[in-house]
C-alpha cells in the first residue's frame, strides 16, 4: 500500500502542476492589445471586415501544427497580405516583443 501512495501522489501532483502550465487564454488582455493595435479596424471576431474574421482565420489553421509561426509571422514581420476585396497592403506589425503577450493573443485568435 505504502508503494502505492508512495507512486501515486507525486504522480497526481506532477498532473495538477503540469494542468497549470496549460493556462486558459487571458481574453481581456488578447482584445487590449488588439484595441491598442487597432487590430479590430480591420477584423471582427465573427464577421468578415476588411480583413478576414477571427473565426475564419482560426477555421483555416484549425489542425495545422504551423498555425501559431504563421500568424506569429503576420504579427511580426508586416508581410504584404490579401484583404477581402483582393487588394493587398502591409500587415501592420504589433507594438509589443512580449512574446507571452503575442502568444496569447495568437492564442485567443485560434481559440474562436
Amino acid at each position: 500500500m505504502n508503494v502505492i501512495k508512495n507512486l501515486l501522489i507525486p504522480g497526481l501532483l506532477t498532473l495538477g502542476l503540469a494542468g497549470s502550465a496549460f493556462a486558459a487564454v487571458d481574453e481581456e488582455a488578447a482584445k487590449a492589445i488588439g484595441k491598442r493595435n487597432d487590430c479590430f479596424k480591420c477584423h471582427a471576431v465573427d464577421k468578415t471586415k476588411k480583413g478576414p474574421s477571427y473565426k475564419k482565420i482560426a477555421a483555416k489553421f484549425k489542425g495545422k501544427a504551423d498555425a501559431e509561426d504563421k500568424i506569429m509571422k503576420n504579427l511580426t514581420t508586416g508581410p504584404k497580405v490579401k484583404l477581402e476585396d483582393g487588394t493587398e497592403e502591409d500587415h501592420k506589425i504589433i507594438d509589443t516583443k512580449d512574446p507571452k503577450e503575442l502568444k496569447n493573443l495568437i492564442d485567443w485568435i485560434l481559440s474562436r
